[in-house]
């Protein structure tokens, strides 16, 4: 798991006692733990908080957020925080009460990462019909083949979605055919690896 430059000066900035005050520490840790569990959650945290200076709390805050975040994507144990911790200038205490809130909440936090990102739609079902043109308003005299396709999907956890098209007979021939060229890329891709 790698750290940029700029998390980590504001990780130095949370690691300093100078900065964060000790006694302003704790409750700094529960409000990141709790925004990050709770999205949306207005906890306004503790008064010791308020008495660290903006701009520190504003850079401290956001690279303790990038940190827990990061640790659970990577789903990272406590040797690995820790020694990014100590790199950073924290003391033990710190370290300690860090990774106590990251392990209460790891999960938690793994889950939500989990039901982030994007999913592209998978078909579940496909409707058809085959309707006949006899004319239209331009022209008296058509007698064409139409395929109405409805191919009905879903898109992870955002539910199902229709999508309809309509297509003449050589059309629906090549759809078919770039179909069946993927499905054989895929086998081969699979059976590569």
């Amino acid at each position: 798991m790698e750290i940029s430059a700029e998390i980590q000066e504001g990780l130095q900035l949370a690691g300093s006692s100078a900065r964060v005050q000790d006694k302003a520490f704790e409750p700094l840790l529960q409000k990141i733990f709790s925004d990050v569990s709770e999205p949306g959650s207005n906890e306004d945290g503790d008064g010791a908080v308020s008495a660290i200076e903006p701009a520190v709390l504003k850079e401290s805050y956001a690279s303790l957020y990038t940190l827990v975040l990061e640790a659970a994507k990577h789903d990272a144990d406590n040797s690995s925080i820790s020694s990014i911790l100590e790199d950073n200038k924290f003391s033990q205490d710190r370290i300690d009460a860090f990774l106590k809130h990251f392990q209460e909440k790891k999960q938690e936090i793994r889950s939500m990462l989990s039901n982030i990102g994007h999913t592209p739609p998978h078909i579940v079902d496909v409707d058809w019909r085959l309707d006949f043109y006899l004319k239209n308003k331009h022209i008296d005299k058509i007698n064409q083949p139409t395929y109405l396709i409805n191919l009905k999907t879903e898109q992870g956890h955002r539910g199902a979605k229709d999508i309809q098209f309509s297509c003449s007979l050589e059309q629906l021939q090549d759809l078919v055919g770039k179909l069946k060229d993927a499905t054989k890329s895929l086998e081969k891709a699979a059976q590569g690896s």
